[in-house]
């Protein structure tokens, strides 16, 4: 929201109240609390009649500073708010005659004291990464309604771009933009999106989380090309200033702070083949889809059912459509034997023709207006109610529906929806701010469904596809990108809202792999297999036509069983990149420039992408194969054609549907299985060691782990002369070595 016409004008109808200078302060235990009026004070008598802002510095972890600027401190602030990891860090607060200092870690804020004038900087050590002074932060007063907004502008700096921000299809750096932090059901090409993190991150190292659940605005470069502009309506506004020293860092950081992705069973990460949305479908042609696949040689691992698993008009009543499916159980068993994993798509949502819609009504678990009626609409299900999950009776009674499924031989969920909640003459159970709630639904509704999986399936067996999220949902993953459309323009948006999610933390994505409205040419749909069996997570789905590869063309049959078993075999290195994902909170899929922090030319990519450590992934964006890409400076070595570079430029090559760019960052060691049929497989058993190793005195270790992410094997490698040594621990009574690149290198193993 923009409050100002030009850098000196405010607009018409505003009255600002800005932190004018620094008045007093007061030292609560490690709590540093300032007072800044909207003037200078000269004399007595300007201390009349004059507003004034309180500033609260503490510390929640090391290295994360928060601060919390009130202007009436008796407004009740209503939740939900975030749920953060309280610490009790060691601080510092010291004073001198110009300043005031409040230090977390390495991490500083240092307080202008000198009359008419104000100032915070915030510092890593002696370097500056933000700051806020002049007219920045402020008090805002609508005139013609009385609404009021809190507002905060932070330094930009020479060069630096800021991302993040949430699942965003508008450009990957977000300078430059408007951006409302309010979940919506968008698509993919538009600037409006089903998950909203109000998190930014900057290629100087930090970043700044609001801590608001409710609808934000951000001025990114746009209102003051200078600065960072975000406001919220009310008299409180407080964000984080978190310091991971490095990006890499920051986001890891900001997990430790907000949660890390819990770890997802091994078989998540094989091939989910969908029914897609509103195709005609029964068992015989869910059946047909499972043995085609099959008969194409093409591994299949999951098998999901969308929405019309339920008789229409009954969304969700959680019983199978008996005219569509009338033997389910017997079902899921046929296809449990066959090795597949099943999962059925669920909302929050009840119609109002389902039969636990009046058993929700009777006992008051659905969402309620002020005046006590349930709230209804027609969109999406005709008289359709919310399930209330600050009822924690409606929250166990939704999690006994769903277990009567998993019962059934259900292995997971895709949870859709949960954006599209109301806000206006709305009660929750438990009294929480609406307008806040919006947002925050989703939390609740997808840790409700994740909690139920891991109770019943146990630790780290329990997966689910969210389609919607908050600060705070990366911890049940997997998020899925978005209904895009079956064209390259939708592709590339699609890769830069996982990039930008990836920024909060988000640590396994997937997508609609060759779009989800219309029908892709068999063209796209083989590039688009490359890019999908290259994510976290693969999925078949469409909207109103089936994804299985056969009815684009042949070809298209054979690019897909190339890549699903190029996947499998790579679990042994994807598998333990999810584990630190899971326990460093770095994503799988990430920028470049998380990985090559001062790389200028990785600060603006994102048509390509790391996955995990070691691997680069550069997807096809056009029928004729032409690719564009960037490497890093270093050597680097195409995993499927065996191609050499040495890196820091653009590369410019033409891929066939069975190779693309797939290069192997020097001084890796990528552990490849013996099994490429199957994701969740005995990783070590028959392990290649894929060593690459261009440079005299690189070094490297890796882990190879078990299907539930403990380590069973340990190798380490350093290359002197022409000789690579290798020495391995553990579980490795079978493992075979092949040296990457054009150079011959000897390998010796040491006991």
């Amino acid at each position: 929201m923009k409050f100002t016409d030009g850098y000196w004008c405010v607009k018409k109808g505003i009255t600002p109240l800005y932190a004018a200078e620094y008045s007093s302060h007061k030292v609560k235990d490690k709590e540093l609390v300032l007072y800044a009026p909207g003037r200078h004070i000269a004399d007595r008598g300007d201390c009349l009649n004059l507003g004034m802002l309180t500033i609260r510095l503490t510390s929640p972890m090391e290295d994360v500073i928060k601060v919390t600027v009130t202007h009436f401190e008796g407004t009740a602030s209503k939740g939900p708010f975030a749920e953060t990891v309280r610490c009790s860090p060691h601080v510092v607060i010291e004073e001198d005659e110009d300043t005031l200092s409040f230090q977390s870690g390495n991490t500083k804020a240092v307080v202008d004291k000198r009359p008419d004038s104000w100032g915070i900087r915030f510092l890593d050590g002696d370097r500056e990464l933000t700051n806020t002074g002049f007219r920045n932060m402020a008090y805002m007063k609508q005139e013609r309604d009385g609404r009021v907004y809190m507002t905060e502008q932070l330094a930009l700096d020479v060069d630096e771009y800021i991302y993040g921000l949430g699942e965003r299809y508008t450009p990957f750096v977000k300078n430059g933009q408007s951006v409302e932090m309010w979940n919506e059901d968008g698509g993919t090409a538009s600037d409006i999106t089903y998950k909203n993190i109000p998190f930014y991150l900057s290629n100087k190292g930090y970043g700044v989380l609001l801590d608001e659940e409710g609808d934000a605005s951000y001025e990114i470069a746009s209102e003051k090309v200078e600065r960072v502009q975000f406001s919220v309506e009310g008299e409180r506004l407080a964000y984080y200033i978190i310091n991971g020293h490095t990006p890499k860092g920051t986001v890891s950081l900001y997990t430790e702070l907000t949660g890390k992705p819990a770890l997802l069973p091994a078989w998540s990460f094989g091939l989910w083949l969908t029914t897609s949305f509103t195709t005609d479908y029964d068992e015989e042609t869910t059946g047909s889809f499972i043995q085609g696949m099959a008969d194409w040689d093409i591994p299949l691992h999951v098998f999901h059912f969308d929405c019309y698993w339920m008789e229409a008009y009954e969304w969700c009543n959680f019983t199978w459509d008996p005219a569509t499916f009338p033997d389910p159980k017997g079902m899921l068993d046929r296809y449990h034997k066959r090795g597949l994993k099943i999962c059925v798509w669920i909302n929050p949502y009840i119609g109002q023709k389902s039969p636990l819609f009046q058993e929700a009504l009777k006992e008051g678990y659905l969402l309620k207006k002020k005046n006590g009626d349930v709230w209804q609409t027609d969109m999406w299900q005709a008289g359709m109610g919310i399930v209330d999950f600050t009822n924690p009776r409606a929250e166990v009674w939704y999690q006994n529906k769903l277990k009567g499924l998993l019962d059934m031989g259900v292995d997971c969920f895709k949870t859709d929806f949960g954006e599209r909640i109301p806000v206006r003459d709305i009660a929750y159970y438990d009294g929480s701010d609406p307008v806040k709630m919006h947002n925050y639904y989703t939390y609740l509704y997808n840790k409700a469904v994740f909690e139920l999986l891991q109770r019943e399936r146990g630790e780290g067996e329990a997966v689910l596809f969210a389609r919607s999220a908050t600060v705070g949902g990366q911890k049940f993953p997997v998020h899925w990108g978005g209904d895009c459309s079956a064209s390259y323009a939708s592709m590339a948006e699609t890769i830069r809202s996982g990039l930008s999610l990836a920024c909060a933390g988000f640590g396994f994505w997937s997508h609609d792999i060759s779009g989800f409205e219309s029908t892709a040419s068999a063209d796209i749909y083989k590039r688009w297999c490359q890019f999908g069996l290259l994510s976290s997570h693969s999925r078949l789905h469409g909207s109103s036509t089936y994804r299985v590869p056969w009815i684009f063309d042949r070809e298209a049959c054979d690019v897909l069983r190339r890549f699903i078993k190029l996947k499998c075999a790579l679990m042994p290195y994807l598998y333990r990149q999810a584990v630190k994902t899971h326990e460093e909170g770095i994503p799988l899929m990430r920028p470049m420039f998380l990985e090559f922090p001062g790389d200028r030319c990785c600060e603006t990519l994102d048509k390509q992408y790391m996955l995990g450590d070691s691997l680069l992934v550069a997807p096809v964006f056009k029928e004729s194969g032409e690719v564009e890409y960037y490497l890093p400076k270093g050597n680097w070595v195409n995993l499927l054609t065996g191609k050499s570079y040495m890196g820091g430029g653009w590369q410019k090559e033409t891929h066939d549907y069975f190779t693309l760019p797939l290069l192997v960052r020097a001084g890796s060691i990528v552990p490849v299985g013996a099994n490429c049929q199957r994701p969740d497989y005995d990783y070590a058993d028959g392990v290649k060691l894929l060593l690459y190793f261009p440079d005299d005195g690189c070094e490297e270790e890796v882990f190879v782990t078990d299907v539930k992410g403990s380590t069973v094997m340990k190798v380490r490698a350093n290359r002197a002369g022409g000789t690579i040594k290798l020495r391995a621990e553990g579980r490795c009574g079978n493992f075979t070595c092949e040296v990457l690149g054009e150079e011959k290198l000897k390998v010796v193993l040491e006991e």
